[in-house]
């Protein structure tokens, strides 16, 4: 049985991730990332639409043209063995509080720390930012993206969101 050693794409963990930026040439792979993010949303929300173009009109802009909808937002993309594997947009600050939205990481991109590390990236950018605090909603049965949020020192807060089955959660910056 061979001990080769793995592919270096393989060992290493994520790149450094990149910020999308106007100079940017490309979207770095964010049109698909935010194209499966909404996808298993909306299947997880009991609504599931075949492609891209049966998505809302609000998400379908999101993927057809990232660098507009998110033009005053952060966006973040990580890499992995230079491939798009993860996403994430802190939004512009709004009375001293920014929100991340739109933190996915690939299936198969699973399991690396990439979702810390676009979170904790996100922190970093806030407290340059001035921003004094962070809040994100997820769905209440996504309950491994709450633990995980927890670990990284977000708590439950009241609902801001009149949606059913979103949970609130928000971490001091600083």
């Amino acid at each position: 049985m061979s001990t080769a050693a793995a592919p270096r794409a393989e060992r290493a963990g994520p790149e450094v991730v990149r910020r999308l930026g106007r100079d940017c040439p490309a979207d770095l792979g964010l049109s698909a990332l935010l194209t499966a993010y909404h996808l298993q949303t909306e299947a997880e929300k009991g609504v599931p639409v075949a492609d891209a173009d049966a998505l809302p009109a609000r998400y379908r802009a999101e993927t057809t043209d990232p660098r507009a909808a998110f033009a005053e937002d952060v966006v973040l993309v990580a890499r992995r063995g230079g491939v798009s594997a993860g996403c994430l947009v802190l939004t512009a600050p709004v009375s001293g509080r920014s929100e991340i939205k739109r933190l996915w990481t690939a299936p198969e991109a699973r399991g690396h720390g990439i979702a810390s590390m676009l979170i904790a990236t996100a922190l970093t950018q806030a407290r340059a930012g001035s921003v004094g605090a962070v809040a994100l909603s997820v769905w209440s049965w996504r309950t491994g993206a709450i633990g995980l949020y927890q670990k990284l020192g977000f708590t439950i807060v009241d609902s801001w969101d009149e949606r059913d089955d979103l949970v609130c959660l928000e971490r001091a910056v600083g």
